[in-house]
This record gives C-alpha cells, sequence and structure tokens, in this order.
C-alpha cells in the first residue's frame, strides 16, 4: 500500500500541502484530479521519492517497483533503441552476467567447488532472466513500440534522434516493458496521437498493478481508472468511481455548499439586522451581545468554485460564403519527402471539423496551407467569400509582444469585446488577480500559448484553424473554451488528441492518412466505428471465394448469400467458447467488483482508523487477487481460442 501519512510540504514559499493524509490500496487504479498548481505533479514525485515532505511520511513496500512517467521531457540516454530498452529493463546486465558464468564454467581449471556455486548462481541468473520475459522481451519490445507509433526500422534507430514528444513514447515504452509494481503516469497522453492512446488504453486495461495517472484526457480516465483522488486546498481527497462519476459527486457537494452558504448567509443578515435594530437598547443588550459573539465564532462555508459560474463567449461572426475553404489537387513536400498528396477537401459554412491521424501524418501541414501560412507545392487553396480567419499552433506565442504585460497585451488586441469581457476571459485562461500585471517575458511556455489562444480568440472572426489548442489547458478551462466553441457562429478546423472534446465539439472528421484524406460525416465516435469497420472488411478474407465485399455489386442476392454463409460459419464456430466465456467472465466481474468494494473501504476514514479492519479488507482483497489470476488466464486462452476459431471460420 501507498501511504501519505500528515505530509506537509512547502515549495517557493507555498503551502502545496498541510497535514495530508491518503492511502492507495495495492492494485488500485487512480486518476488524479485538481485544477493547474494544484500539485498533482509534486504528488507523484514525492511518491518517486524525488521530494521529500517537510513532515510526514510517504511509504510504500521497499520490494515494489516503480515506473515514472514525468510530464517533462525526458532525456533517454544513447544507444540504438532496442538495446536501450534492454538496458532499461535490466536484460543486458542479466546476459552480461550468465555469459560472464558460461565462460568460466567453460574454463577448464575451475574446482570442483567453484564449479558447484558457479552452476546454482547460473540457475539463479536463468530464473531472473525469465522472470524478466528476456526470451521473449524483443518480440514484446517490437510490439509495445509499435503501438506506441514506431515503424520497425525504428528499432535500430539511436535514441537520441528522436525529437522531443518521440523521446517521451521511448522513456513510456521502457517503462511498461519493465512491469513495475507501481505505475505513475503525468499527462501520458499529451505526446500521442489518438490511435497510440486506444492502444494505450487496451495495453493498460490487462495492467495488474498499482496504476496512478494524471491526465486531461477523461476517455482515458473514465476507461482505466476506478477511483479518483482530488488534490485541492493543501490536501488530497478520495472518490470511488471514475472521472464521470467524480464529477457528478463532486458537482452534487458544491451544489449542496452553494445552498448551505445561502442559507448562511441570510441567517447571518438576520443575526446582523437583529444587532443593529436593538443595539442600543437596554433591555436587549444581553440578547445583542450573545447574539454578536455567537456571529464571531460562525465559520464561513464555502460556496465552492467560483468558475463554475463563469462563461466564455466570442465575438459575433460576421457571415461568410456557403463554401468556406477549398482545396484542389492539393500536395505538399519537405525536400524528398512528401506529406500530402491528391487532396481535395470542402469545407462549408458552420462546419466544425477535425483533422485526425497518427503523429507525422500531416495534420499540422494541412492546417497551415487552409490558413495560407504556407503555399503548397501542387494544387491550390481557396478561402470563400467574406472569410475572416484567425490560425492557432503551438508556435502562435511567438507572435506575442514581449515588451507588454498581460493586459497590455490583450487590452491592445483588437476586438470587440469590452474591458470587462476581456478581463472575464483573461481569467477563464487562468490569468487572475496579479497574474495579469506580469510581463509576457516572464511567463511559462503553457502561459504564453493560453495567452495567444486567448488573443487570436478575440478577433471578430468566421473561421477558425486551431492546432491543438487545449494542450495547456485545464479542465474546467477545456470545458469552458468548448462551449464556447459550440456557440460560436463560424466554422471550425481543429487538430486535438482529446477525444472527448472533440467528441462533443465536432460535425466530421477528416482522417489523414499515407498523404491522402478519408471524409467521415459525424463525430468523434461515429468515426472510430466507421473506421472500425473498415479495417475489418478489409482484413475479411473467404476460404472458397471473394469476399462479400467484392461479390459482383450486379448480383445483390450472391452478396447475400456470401454474408450469410459467413454470419453461420462465425456463430457455429463462436457457440461453444461463448458457452464457457459467459459464466466465466460473471465470476470475474464478481471478484473484480469486490475488490473495487474494498478499495473504497480502504481509502475511507474509519477503516483507515481501524488497522484489524484494514488486515483483514488487505487478506480478503490478497485472496482475490490469487483466484482472479488463473480466472484471467483461462479468460485470455478461450479469447485465443475464439478468435482462431473465427478467423477459420471466416
Amino acid at each position: 500500500m501507498i501511504r501519505c501519512s500528515r505530509v506537509t510540504l512547502t515549495l517557493g514559499g507555498r503551502r502545496v500541502y498541510d497535514r495530508m493524509t491518503l492511502a492507495v490500496p495495492p492494485g488500485a487504479r487512480v486518476g488524479v484530479v485538481g485544477d493547474n498548481g494544484a500539485g498533482k505533479t509534486t504528488f507523484f514525485r514525492l511518491i518517486a521519492g524525488e521530494v521529500s515532505p517537510d513532515e510526514g511520511e510517504v511509504s510504500l513496500p521497499s520490494r515494489w517497483r516503480l515506473g515514472y512517467l514525468p510530464q517533462d521531457l525526458v532525456e533517454v540516454g544513447d544507444g540504438p533503441l532496442l538495446q536501450l530498452l534492454k538496458d532499461k529493463a535490466g536484460i543486458t546486465r542479466v546476459e552480461r552476467e550468465l555469459s560472464e558464468v558460461r565462460h568460466r564454467l567453460s574454463e577448464p581449471g575451475t574446482r570442483p567447488g567453484e564449479r558447484a556455486g558457479l552452476l546454482a548462481r547460473h540457475e539463479r541468473l536463468v530464473h531472473v532472466y525469465e522472470a524478466l520475459d528476456g526470451y521473449g522481451f524483443e518480440a514484446m519490445a517490437a510490439k509495445v513500440l509499435n503501438g506506441l507509433g514506431f515503424r520497425r526500422e525504428d528499432l535500430g534507430r539511436e535514441a537520441g534522434e528522436f525529437s522531443g514528444g518521440w523521446k517521451m513514447r521511448v522513456s513510456l515504452a521502457s517503462i511498461l516493458l519493465s512491469r513495475p509494481d507501481v505505475l505513475l503516469l503525468d499527462e501520458p497522453t499529451n505526446h500521442l496521437d489518438t490511435e497510440s492512446m486506444e492502444w494505450l488504453e487496451g495495453y493498460l486495461a490487462s495492467y495488474r498493478g498499482t496504476l496512478m495517472a494524471v491526465s486531461h484526457d477523461r476517455r482515458f480516465l473514465d476507461k482505466l481508472t476506478t477511483s479518483t483522488v482530488e488534490v485541492s486546498g493543501a490536501g488530497a481527497r478520495s472518490y470511488p468511481g471514475n472521472f464521470s462519476q467524480y464529477i457528478q459527486k463532486r458537482s452534487l457537494e458544491l451544489e449542496a455548499a452553494e445552498k448551505a452558504a445561502r442559507e448562511q448567509q441570510k441567517e447571518i443578515a438576520r443575526t446582523a439586522a437583529f444587532i443593529e435594530r436593538f443595539r442600543y437598547k437596554a433591555s436587549k443588550a444581553a440578547q445583542v451581545q450573545s447574539r454578536i459573539r455567537s456571529l464571531a465564532k460562525v465559520e464561513r462555508i464555502d460556496p465552492g468554485d467560483p468558475s463554475r459560474r463563469v462563461s466564455m463567449r466570442f465575438p459575433p461572426s460576421p457571415r461568410s460564403g456557403l463554401e468556406v475553404i477549398r482545396a484542389v489537387g492539393v500536395g505538399h513536400s519537405y525536400g524528398e519527402k512528401t506529406v500530402l498528396s491528391g487532396v481535395d477537401l470542402t469545407v462549408r459554412r458552420g462546419e466544425r471539423v477535425a483533422l485526425v491521424g497518427v503523429n507525422g501524418a500531416g495534420k499540422s501541414t494541412l492546417t497551415r496551407l487552409l490558413s495560407g501560412r504556407e503555399k503548397p507545392t501542387r494544387g491550390g487553396v481557396t478561402l470563400g467569400h467574406n472569410v475572416k480567419s484567425a490560425f492557432f499552433s503551438q508556435e502562435s506565442f511567438e507572435n506575442l509582444d514581449y515588451r507588454r504585460s498581460v493586459w497590455e497585451e490583450i487590452r491592445n488586441a483588437p476586438s470587440p469585446c469590452t474591458e470587462p469581457q476581456r478581463r472575464n476571459l483573461l481569467g477563464c485562461f487562468l490569468f487572475s488577480g496579479g497574474d495579469i500585471e506580469k510581463p509576457v517575458r516572464a511567463l511559462s511556455g503553457g502561459e504564453k500559448s493560453r495567452l495567444a489562444l486567448l488573443k487570436i480568440l478575440l478577433r471578430e472572426t468566421n473561421l477558425l484553424i486551431l492546432d491543438e489548442p487545449t494542450n495547456h489547458l485545464d479542465m474546467a478551462t477545456r470545458d469552458l473554451f468548448q462551449e464556447a466553441l459550440l456557440g460560436y457562429g463560424g466554422t471550425i478546423v481543429i487538430v486535438s488528441h482529446d477525444r472527448d472534446f472533440l467528441d462533443d465539439l465536432v460535425t466530421r472528421v477528416i482522417e489523414i492518412r499515407e498523404g491522402k484524406v478519408r471524409d467521415y460525416p459525424g463525430n468523434y465516435s461515429y468515426f472510430i466505428e466507421k473506421r472500425a469497420e473498415k479495417e475489418a472488411r478489409r482484413d475479411l478474407p473467404t476460404r472458397d471465394g471473394p469476399s462479400s465485399e467484392g461479390a459482383s455489386e450486379a448480383d445483390p442476392r450472391e452478396r447475400k448469400r456470401l454474408e450469410a454463409e459467413r454470419r453461420n460459419r462465425l456463430y457455429r464456430a463462436r457457440k461453444k467458447y461463448l458457452e464457457d466465456l459467459g459464466p466465466l467472465e460473471a465470476m470475474i466481474e464478481k471478484a473484480e467488483e469486490r475488490v473495487a468494494a474494498i478499495d473504497r473501504s480502504l481509502s475511507e476514514p474509519e477503516t483507515l482508523a481501524d488497522p484489524e479492519r484494514i488486515r483483514g479488507l488487505l487478506l480478503e482483497r490478497a485472496d482475490l487477487q490469487k483466484k482472479l489470476l488463473p480466472m484471467m488466464e483461462r479468460w485470455e486462452e478461450l479469447m485465443g481460442s475464439l478468435e482462431e476459431a473465427t478467423r477459420e471460420a471466416r
């Protein structure tokens, strides 16, 4: 169990934690949330031992191996990528020691007593090598790297050649392959495209250790976590359930706090009115003094987060022509490398279009071409009648005036917004109080990006082209920004790896793959569904002839017959395995539900105050995990057989 006992920590003169107490049981899957600057990253650094508390203690079992992916860019070391991963996993060291032992065993002058010791050491090293999955490591490494977007030819590349975002992927791969007991992931999706994120979610779904993650990606947290820790107000509080369930509970708490605060204010006003009315009346002097004392003792109820009542609106958009962007035969190359080829694309008034694809597919290139920041190598891009566009990318902060303060930069931005509206938007984008007087040159990279985004959004436009606008926004600001975009009267073209953000916002998805574009009229979930269907059809072989997709369009009866035959084969092949899978999955679900219930109980104050109860729950949990292991192995065996039978039937 990970324990934080009365932890107090001050950094840079600010109290980050004040007697924080928290327990994370083994095998828990925890989402860590909180406002920017609340201390989420510091929380992970405490657990990882990179920061020591001023008071209190942070502890976890000494035998546990810990994998920590920091949010900041890291250096991964030198050497070929595959060799680096073997070094990080400890396999290279074991291989070297095995080689030394084998060499000494082969020497003719080795004495019998020394030989026995060497054989025993050899046996221990072989067990360690097997525990590290040394024999299957290269295959597993190739699988993980492929899932994270690397190509097979990257395995021999020097790790130092990769860019910062790819180095983060190398670091993530090395952590996953080391199979730690505790996995701390601080914004793991920041440098991943949506396909890599989906692969990572699938990989982590079968991870059996303790998982703790900080992420602005709600879908990631909802899929992988079963409890949520909120870091705020110099402490931490645990909630059962994933992020969506936490939001519901937190919303109810805030509503109750607001109601209680209103009632308290009414009571305070009544008491103050009584005091004022009878202050100078001798017969009421005792009552007045009593109420003055009681009023002084009242602890004011915090009405909750005022940001919940803040709204964000963009200036009205002038009406553009029906056709906003037209790209015809667009191709683009950088030197010998062709990024886009033969792109034909029309964006119409009022559409909200997402550009998606793996990293390096050409999303940012296409945004620059559509915005006019770059000219295509081939073909052309034209804007429609009365189109007033604005373009945001991660380089937009270069357009800021570093001689100004934050407020001067916003006050001088051309916009129909009033001064109060500008100040309100600054607050929405996390610039409040004295922050607005900061010089632009003193801002962090994330703050500069937020300021550049806000400056662009102040303008009167009817076309927004946005490349990763949410990267430096916390969840509350992201939600406000999404609401504002939903109310925006113009057209939007956006690149974002935040799938939940895209799902609720866009009406059309353009996938860029191998230099071409594919059009999906719907939101992100629709795109995922249709893409999966296309992949399934492409991979669908038959034993006796052409697939149903390849059947003659002129003969629908033949196509229907082939489809019916395929369905019947699939049904017969799957039936016998599904009969065993149903009861087994029910048993697994029941055991996992009990584990989740124990985890919730272990986070409750009354349980934490009872050592005997903690011991009993941990023993029960360990027994359930022990029973779950063979059940999961049997489940995987059945699923493998089911997939094999399905492939044969097709």
